[in-house]
């Protein structure tokens, strides 16, 4: 395959043995990952916590500092896309598909196994959307929000190749052109392999539920799971190949118009003025407790260390494994702005959308839980139909969730597919389309295999293992950059006239892409 490198045929060679493994015998493969997963929980969850509260707390303290005013890119750089379609493209590529699985499982779940409130009382139902905030809101976009400033940094201010490997050329010297590099950008597409097949599996599993409330007759399987993917997977390929200003601009812009119109019926036929107090109430909640629930293992309380590792270690892990994916991307659509404004932008409103999402359907979805509708009875794909089934028109609202859930799937596998043909193409290049259908494939060979195995419990063990040497890499990264910042020597109250590069010579900042002249991954071409 053209312009394939080194990092693709490793990655291939972990991913690869992993799906025949998972297609012979499923059996040991449930069992090993299970017992993986409770290795890492039970030793380093910890490490989890730490990793996601020390990425927040440096985002913010970046874009507060001086070096905020530096742009991701040529100071005469401006960015490529209007706002609402940045916005549209990050957040459809970062959780979409998460939230429309979670939205009304998650809360409830919560109401009727609260971290530490009675079951079913007033303080379990703030605690539900409190916990659904933090798990949805500012600790994971500081996952990504650093991750991309630095690969954005790397690739259009100073014109190294575009992979995170690249992004850690002022800790690691040259030694990232080498072996060390195809290290790292290995265990970034092997961690973004996993985590985006979890999304899948758990897009397959909604789409399921779905299907069984919808039409009479489907039940809830792997067998429809399997043949969910199955067209799916043609799906984001055909989108795949359209390119980022083609079908993943429309589809992004498109989910969310179904998402807000989905979102506008649940608040104006629930109980809408409890909705929107619940927002305030939560957001205010979620602010104070931010702290203590960042750092919280439960140590001394076995039952909640175990909702803890259940739950936010989980999410933790799972934003960490898709980090190399959705920072790639974000990175790739973010050339231009400066890191104050890519930060305020990646965190700030994602996360004020996300509690938005997380009050209407998940308020909704409590208050329907307390009425008695049985909500917690059904199966965790089915949470959202159930919602649907006690409000008017549902069955039109289930139809509208339904071709929802098909479209953010879409667009966060054909993101996915992008970003793991430049992870593994020379230079981190906009990839060939036989190095982006083969991780298409991959990726949803993946997912089927995991639910075959191991359910939603498979899919959710994957991330779990394989965002842990990541978080390493994440930690390395933070240094890299705030380093290469550091040697901006930017002034107090003026804009950076000349970018420092990692081996301490001057760069003019606006070198576009490597010394040949070609356009790297993100190069703000618009062509993919």
């Amino acid at each position: 395959m053209q312009r394939t490198s080194s990092v693709f045929w490793a990655a291939l060679a972990v991913v690869v043995p992993f799906v025949l493994w998972g297609v012979l015998s499923s059996g040991s493969l449930a069992t090993a990952t299970q017992e993986a997963r409770a290795f890492l929980v039970d030793r380093f969850g910890w490490f989890y916590l730490i990793t996601a509260t020390v990425l927040l707390i440096a985002a913010i303290a970046l874009a507060a500092s001086r070096f905020g005013r530096i742009r991701l890119g040529r100071d005469a750089d401006r960015p490529e896309y209007s706002a609402g379609a940045w916005f549209a493209m990050l957040f459809s590529a970062g959780m979409g598909v998460g939230l429309v699985f979670w939205g009304v499982a998650e809360p409830v779940a919560h109401f009727v196994t609260p971290p530490t409130a009675e079951p079913g009382s007033e303080q379990a139902a703030r605690d539900a959307l409190r916990y659904s905030f933090f798990h949805w809101g500012l600790h994971p976009w500081a996952i990504y929000a650093v991750l991309a400033m630095a690969l954005a940094y790397a690739r259009f201010r100073q014109g190294w190749k575009a992979t995170i490997s690249g992004a850690l050329r002022p800790v690691l010297g040259d030694r990232v052109d080498g072996p060390l590099g195809t290290v790292i950008d290995t265990v970034a597409v092997v961690a973004t392999v996993f985590g985006v097949a979890t999304s899948l599996g758990l897009g397959a599993a909604q789409v399921n539920g779905g299907l069984a409330a919808l039409v009479d007759g489907v039940g809830i399987g792997s067998g429809v799971q399997l043949a969910v993917i199955a067209v799916v997977t043609v799906l984001f390929l055909v989108s795949a190949m359209s390119g980022i200003d083609r079908g993943i601009k429309w589809l992004s812009t498109a989910n969310v118009v179904l998402a807000v119109a989905i979102f506008l019926f649940v608040f104006l036929t629930a109980s809408t003025g409890r909705l929107a107090g619940a927002f305030t109430t939560t957001l205010g909640g979620y602010l104070a407790e931010l702290p203590r629930m960042s750092l919280q293992t439960g140590p001394f309380d076995d039952e909640r260390s175990a909702w803890i590792n259940g739950w936010t270690v989980f999410y933790w892990a799972w934003w960490i494994s898709w980090s190399p994916f959705v920072a790639t991307f974000i990175s790739r659509i973010s050339r231009g702005r400066t890191i104050r404004e890519f930060v305020v932008g990646v965190l700030a409103v994602p996360t004020l959308v996300s509690g938005l999402w997380f009050s209407v359907f998940g308020g909704a979805g409590v208050l329907a839980e307390r009425d008695g509708a049985g909500l917690s009875e059904l199966p965790t794909e089915s949470a959202l139909f159930g919602l649907f089934d006690t409000l008017p028109f549902g069955v039109l609202a289930g139809v509208a969730a339904m071709v929802l859930i098909v479209t953010f799937f879409v667009t966060s596998a054909d993101s996915a597919t992008f970003v793991l043909g430049s992870l593994s193409s020379e230079d981190g290049r906009d990839p060939a389309r036989s190095v982006t259908v083969t991780w298409g494939l991959v990726i949803a060979a993946a997912a089927a295999v995991l639910l075959v195995s191991g359910g939603l419990e498979g899919v959710q063990t994957a991330s779990i293992v394989a965002a842990f040497p990541f978080a390493v890499v994440l930690l390395l990264v933070l240094v890299s950059l705030v380093r290469a910042l550091r040697g901006e020597q930017v002034p107090a109250g003026h804009r950076p006239a000349v970018a420092v590069a990692g081996d301490g010579h001057a760069s003019d900042g606006g070198r576009d892409g490597g010394s040949d002249g070609r356009d790297p991954v993100g190069a703000g071409s618009g062509k993919a």
